[in-house]
């Protein structure tokens, strides 16, 4: 028995030690944030035009993302599919793609990008890597950041948009559950974040919400220098309110902040292709902007 006795100590050491260590700090996997900018606006996914075979792909795609990073579809599954009619009165169906992480709480924070874009024209591959693969695949990356993490304050949903070109589309589908919106108290909206060469990103919305700017005054913003402003009447077509998914949040009454850059000289053109995004940028818009929900996660 003498002989066991050391033997016995060392293995309730090794147990209570174990049970001791931490759990690593989850971290922004920069390296895959890169890869699915690079595959969702890819040639493959033929510019991701609602209701066509390339917009399918690139559906697909971001719930086979949502499935390896092990994030729980939100509802009975992730394609949520939503139809509406064009100008020549024609129905076309669409389809958003959602996930959820449970919060401490059941009031909810809607994390959202547009997957859709342009499609073909003219035999030219309108690619959105911009606009708005960047705001997609931030989403995937954020949603792999808090899974691996503690549970956050509010239950968070990953919203990834169809047919924001459009019309908003997808958003209006989405803000429609009104009793689902009542637990809504924010909206992240993120369309545009990867192309910048002044270092510049901007938060728009606390002209409306001015709660919210001392909170994203307070967000560790890096390299970049984070401007609000673009949410003023008075500023006419550079009034951003309505001018991606968050809109219909705000139009339900629900606080948004949306994350974007002003338009550059590949906006809505064929150049608009992974080999033009400045990666360092993109990769600190994102770190950004993950800083900003973690505060709002917390302070709100």
């Amino acid at each position: 028995m003498k002989k066991l006795l050391p033997i016995l100590l060392l293995s309730i050491f090794v147990l209570a030690s174990a049970c001791t260590v931490p759990k690593p700090e989850p971290k922004l996997n920069t390296d895959q944030l890169i890869t699915d900018l690079k595959v969702i606006s890819s040639d493959e996914m033929e510019g991701r035009l609602v209701g066509t075979e390339g917009n399918a792909k690139a559906r697909a795609y971001i719930i086979s993302r949502f499935e390896e990073i092990g994030i729980a579809p939100f509802g009975s599954g992730y394609a949520h599919p939503f139809t509406f009619k064009k100008r020549d009165g024609s129905e076309v169906e669409g389809n958003n793609v959602l996930a959820t992480i449970p919060g401490e709480t059941d009031s909810v924070i809607v994390i959202s990008a547009h997957y859709d874009h342009l499609g073909i024209r003219d035999s030219l591959i309108y690619n959105g890597a911009d606009d708005d693969a960047s705001g997609t695949a931030g989403v995937l990356a954020l949603a792999d950041y808090f899974n691996q993490g503690k549970t956050p304050r509010h239950t968070l949903v990953f919203a990834t948009f169809d047919a924001e070109e459009g019309g908003l589309r997808g958003a209006r589908a989405f803000v429609e559950d009104s009793l689902f919106l009542q637990k809504v108290v924010l909206n992240v909206n993120m369309d545009m974040i990867s192309q910048n060469d002044k270092n510049e990103l901007y938060a728009v919305g606390t002209y409306h919400y001015p709660f919210l700017k001392p909170i994203l005054e307070t967000v560790e913003t890096g390299d970049i220098n984070m401007l609000f402003g673009h949410d003023s009447p008075d500023l006419g077509s550079d009034d951003w309110t309505f001018s991606s998914d968050h809109g219909p949040f705000h139009q339900k009454g629900i606080p948004f902040v949306y994350f974007g850059v002003e338009d550059h000289v590949h906006y809505h053109k064929a150049t608009d292709e992974f080999e033009t995004i400045p990666q360092e940028f993109y990769k600190n818009s994102v770190q950004l902007i993950l800083n900003a929900v973690l505060i709002l996660d917390k302070q709100l």
